[in-house]
């Protein structure tokens, strides 16, 4: 995974439909990083020779079969559970492509926003849940 001043950078995509008001969220093989991860928002590790953004779209198509387009950074975190885990959070909404769970996803899901606690099973930050829970209003 890439380092950047120590820190292992990993993209997600919070993928919201506006239509339904629904999140894309994947069923996660066994992560590497942190151990009770169960469900995550797609994306993958940032790598360095290419931008932002074409990483960030490219994890995701990689993982749910989806084009999106990134709507922009909404929020960055580290984790308590890895403290050299930093993520970007992207807004994202898909555009195209056919959903289909590959990579380290098993399954995908559209859940509400209100329903996300109850499939994450590690540190969900409150600013992000009330973002996301935001997005419906």
């Amino acid at each position: 995974m890439e380092e950047m001043d120590g820190f292992k950078v990993i993209l997600l995509g919070v993928v919201f439909n506006p239509k339904t008001k629904k999140i894309l969220i994947g069923r996660r093989k066994k992560d590497p990083y942190i151990k009770n991860l169960t469900w995550a928002f797609p994306g993958g590790q940032y790598d360095s020779n290419e931008e932002l953004d074409s990483t960030l779209k490219k994890k995701i198509k990689l993982k749910t079969g989806l084009k999106v387009e990134n709507l922009g950074n909404i929020f960055s975190k580290t984790y308590p559970e890895d403290r050299k885990l930093l993520a970007i959070y992207y807004l994202c909404e898909a555009t195209g492509g056919k959903e289909k769970a590959a990579n380290d996803f098993t399954e995908l899901k559209w859940v509400t926003p209100k329903d996300l606690k109850e499939y994450f099973t590690t540190s969900f930050h409150p600013k992000l849940k009330e973002y996301i829970e935001g997005l419906v209003h």
